[in-house]
């Protein structure tokens, strides 16, 4: 008798991270969704447009656009606002107080919590074991909702509220971008499909916080042919 792997959704933003938390588990799980959302962010058509690529490449049979209009509406930040999304210098990356700073401008309102409860209402719904998350160590230090006790935390919470035995996993919670990059090299990932930028331009902006961490990754990559083709110049 064949065993067939566990069932999983993966949480498909388009971005560095959860495509390389899709290719570093897709040997583990039966990725049978993709889930993308739409809270109304500037770069909403960039990832869809990523996410899209991503998802034909290794073959999730179904993807599903999830429209939160009312995230949207409850959201003051500047992902979603007019206002300007702030630019972060590479060298000021590890600065905490300049990112903590950033993050109080880009932060969504329980978006991840948000993202992982829908997720789970599919998985409890189609008898699907695991949700995969792109949280990782470097994003973990500014954003809460990307630290591993926020994993743990969530899966204890899923005990309670799923009717299967639903478990959230983030193959990249011990990780930084240079690691992460090195990853998806090394495993192929079509990191040219890729959006990790916050706004609306036709390239990567090159400019804001995920950009920037990006862009540095790339840098210490040697990679300088991807940045040609991913950043504005």
């Amino acid at each position: 008798m064949i065993n067939k792997k566990p069932k999983a959704i993966i949480l498909l933003s388009g971005g560095l991270d959860s495509v390389v938390s899709l290719a570093l588990s897709r040997d583990k799980f039966d990725f049978c969704y993709a889930l993308t959302f739409d809270y109304g962010q500037k770069s909403f058509k960039k990832e869809k447009e990523a996410s899209e690529k991503i998802a034909k490449h290794y073959n999730i049979p179904r993807h599903e656009f999830i429209k939160l209009d009312w995230l949207k509406n409850i959201t003051n930040t500047s992902l979603v606002s007019e206002d300007k999304v702030p630019d972060i210098e590479q060298n000021s990356l590890d600065n905490l107080s300049v990112t903590k700073e950033s993050m109080k401008n880009v932060w969504v309102p329980n978006r991840n919590g948000v993202f992982i409860n829908i997720a789970a209402a599919y998985a409890d719904s189609f008898k699907i074991d695991y949700i995969v998350i792109g949280a990782n160590k470097e994003e973990a230090a500014t954003f809460s909702d990307n630290s591993e006790q926020f994993i743990i935390d969530t899966n204890e919470a899923l005990e309670s509220s799923v009717n299967y035995d639903v478990k959230v996993l983030a193959p990249l919670i011990n990780m930084d971008k240079n690691e992460i990059v090195k990853k998806a090299i090394e495993l192929g990932v079509p990191l040219q499909y890729i959006n990790s930028c916050y706004n609306a331009t036709q390239k990567h902006c090159g400019r804001c916080e995920s950009c920037s961490r990006l862009k540095r990754a790339l840098n210490n990559a040697g990679a300088e042919d991807l940045i040609q083709d991913l950043f504005e110049d």
